[in-house]
């Protein structure tokens, strides 16, 4: 081809960005609208009675025995006279029938970090999954969004920028204009769940705290999001953290706010290297920062979650013994297996807990919703730890 045959396209400003960004809201608003038809909004599912019992731990027998002597009733759904509950009341079952799971009196929210420093880890997927499976179980929960990119926010159903502003983020947190995170706090479609919301403006955090560490030697700029989120400890079981997928202030105040990490990878040999460098910088900052500390930061627990598993693939058994024989007991005993349900679920602004039918292969989706419940009753076991721990001192 001659050099002068080369088309040569106009330049892009700015402004081109700008109008592009805007279009792209516009066309996701839309998509969203015509996906949550009829309200353009999330909605919970109903659960049957065989999943409820399985969620309480007994058998149906057993739940309507229950129901007939006085126990609360579901609603009866119009769908040939099968018995449905709501959220609500399934979770009102759970509280009760699996007691002594729930939070002892006095104690406080376990703080969990979900975090790797690449994306496409199921980060955002893991976080929403883990605390809907942990509602369902009858916990309490608070989602927090710490990506600019606001894909746990949009999860729930709120789009990032076009419903979400600064204000109703961690900004102003992170600039010192709030002392807690309670004026952050938003209920959900999901009952159960409260979120505090991310949106891209967030991104100044990343200059606002070490601004404030030059002005303030004695600034603590790791500890603002622990400081925050003291005050609201006693109103959750369980706080959920999906942090950004790279190492930023905000990832450092995730850390340092986390009683306990939980690390999704898949078995890939890219993610097998990229966690070495993960836990190299992290280790390394956490080193530097805990010199300033009374006591140096350790975790009551670091869970590496092995996510998109193809056991039909060889070099994903081949990694995942790789994987094992580095990390060993810190290994769940639980995969989330790769599926058509999630890709599916996740096109809608959707995970496979807020399916009330699903219209494909029930056998398949059986699976991926089983891994995400046994996932859920792993982490529950850890949370008791550590409630059992603080109830020791």
């Amino acid at each position: 081809m001659q050099r002068d045959s080369i088309p040569i396209s106009d330049p892009v400003s700015i402004e081109d960005l700008n109008h592009l960004a805007v279009r792209a809201r516009g066309i996701i608003a839309e998509l969203r609208k015509r996906m949550l038809l009829p309200n353009a909004s999330k909605n919970p599912p109903t659960l049957s009675s065989e999943k409820v019992a399985s969620l309480c731990g007994i058998t149906k027998g057993q739940l309507n025995y229950r129901i007939k002597n006085g126990a609360p009733p579901g609603t009866v759904a119009s769908r040939g006279g099968r018995r449905e509950f709501t959220l609500e009341e399934a979770q009102a079952w759970t509280k009760i029938e699996r007691s002594e799971n729930m939070r002892p009196k006095g104690g406080k929210a376990v703080t969990i970090g979900i975090a790797f420093f690449k994306g496409g880890v199921t980060k955002t997927t893991t976080t929403m999954t883990l605390a809907q499976g942990l509602s369902l179980l009858g916990h309490r929960v608070l989602n927090i969004d710490m990506d600019p990119q606001g894909s746990l926010t949009t999860l729930h159903g709120l789009l990032p920028d076009s419903e979400i502003e600064d204000e109703d983020t961690l900004g102003p947190l992170f600039h010192g204009d709030q002392q807690d995170v309670r004026y952050a706090i938003r209920k959900t479609y999901w009952p159960g769940i409260d979120l505090i919301p991310a949106a891209s403006a967030m991104f100044s955090a990343e200059f606002a705290l070490p601004a404030q560490q030059m002005r303030d030697r004695n600034f603590e700029f790791w500890d603002v999001l622990n400081k925050g989120l003291e005050a609201v400890r006693d109103d959750y079981d369980v706080i959920l953290i999906d942090t950004p997928p790279s190492l930023s202030y905000m990832t450092i105040n995730a850390f340092f706010a986390s009683d306990g990490m939980i690390i999704p990878m898949t078995a890939s040999m890219l993610d097998m290297v990229s966690s070495a460098q993960f836990w190299s910088l992290f280790s390394d900052l956490a080193a530097s920062i805990s010199k300033r500390l009374p006591d140096p930061k350790k975790y009551d627990f670091i869970n590496i979650l092995l996510a998109k598993i193809n056991n039909n693939d060889t070099t994903t058994r081949a990694v995942r013994d790789w994987i094992s024989t580095v990390y060993g007991g810190k290994v769940m005993p639980v995969e989330i297996p790769m599926t058509a349900v999630s890709g599916s679920a996740a096109s809608e602004f959707a995970t496979v807990f807020d399916i009330t039918k699903y219209e494909g292969d029930a056998r398949t989706y059986k699976r991926a919703r089983e891994a995400y419940e046994s996932l859920a009753l792993a982490v529950e076991e850890s949370i008791r730890m550590v409630w059992a721990k603080r109830e020791a001192k």
